[in-house]
């Protein structure tokens, strides 16, 4: 028997712990074919949006996808992401969040280029891009974004 995804539950749960302490949620997303986001603002093949309830409309975090309303550059639009587009939730002021593994759906598709667009994370040749360099762990972990 094959077990629901804790993806959703943890997104849930660290997206409540940021409003709960006023931190802004950020997600970063896997812009490929699937995900309804603002292409104007894709970079790298991912979106980050603001997921705070100030800065949403209609927020709903289920267990397929999440969906909401939200302007941009004072138009509003319509986004839905699915749940395997969500590469990381992370509260904006310090980083604290979570990063997840690429789903095989939204990983597969981008290397695919879905969407017809050259905006994947990866390199023309599908190999992934190199990851930055680690750096020792201090304290306590942090989520951090590198542009």
């Amino acid at each position: 028997m094959d077990l629901p995804s804790t993806k959703p539950y943890l997104i849930r749960a660290i997206h409540e712990w940021c409003c709960d302490n006023d931190f802004t949620p950020y997600l970063a997303v896997i812009a490929d074919g699937r995900a309804r986001v603002p292409r104007e603002f894709v970079r790298d093949g991912q979106i980050v949006l603001n997921v705070g309830y100030d800065a949403t409309k209609g927020l709903n975090i289920a267990n397929e996808g999440i969906t909401f309303q939200a302007r941009f550059g004072g138009v509003a639009r319509e986004i839905s992401v699915p749940i395997s587009n969500v590469a990381a939730i992370y509260a904006r002021e310090n980083g604290a969040g979570m990063a997840f593994e690429p789903d095989g759906e939204a990983s597969s598709e981008a290397m695919d280029g879905a969407d017809g667009a050259d905006d994947a994370p990866f390199s023309k040749n599908h190999e992934p891009l190199p990851e930055p360099p680690a750096t020792p762990p201090t304290g306590r972990p942090k989520l951090q974004r590198i542009k």
